[in-house]
């Protein structure tokens, strides 16, 4: 049985005048959605993806539009300065964030819990002191999220 789970990326204090957003499609086909241009602060992004809970799997297969790569090795794209339709910019990146370590447990939760998510917090700036790309490194993983508190 496939079930909608709610996701949320944070991006910390990324390069100040770059494009960023979520690539929803994959190879030629695709699409940037939720652009923002970053000024230094965090960058917020929100999606759905479909899980699926069969019995006999080890851990969710999540699916969607936004959702990237072989099973056993999902992840989602940030599409970074001209990927992400930005033109006058010397920025051509991609940033890959993994969908690992997220548990049936941690699924069953967000089932039964109303008002909650799972979110993810990145940094935006890499060693090179531009935007961070390629796999997300330091990835702390995915955790549940309570939004009915948020004061935003």
């Amino acid at each position: 049985m496939d079930q909608e789970i709610k996701f949320s990326i944070l991006l910390k204090t990324p390069p100040a005048g770059v494009d960023y957003g979520l690539q929803k499609g994959s190879g030629s086909q695709y699409e940037t959605v939720q652009t923002q241009r970053s000024v230094s602060e965090d960058l917020r992004f929100e999606f759905a993806a479909m899980v699926k809970r069969s019995k006999d799997a080890i851990a969710p297969d999540f699916r969607g539009p936004f959702v990237q790569g072989p099973v056993d090795g999902r992840f989602i794209y940030i599409d970074i300065g001209t990927y992400a339709g930005q033109e006058e910019t010397v920025w051509s990146r991609r940033l890959k964030i993994p969908l690992s370590g997220i548990s049936f447990e941690m699924v069953n939760k967000l089932f039964d819990t109303a008002g909650v998510i799972l979110e993810t917090s990145v940094p935006g700036t890499g060693k090179d002191g531009g935007p961070n790309c390629a796999t997300v490194k330091p990835f702390d993983g995915w955790k549940i999220k309570n939004i009915t508190d948020e004061t935003e």
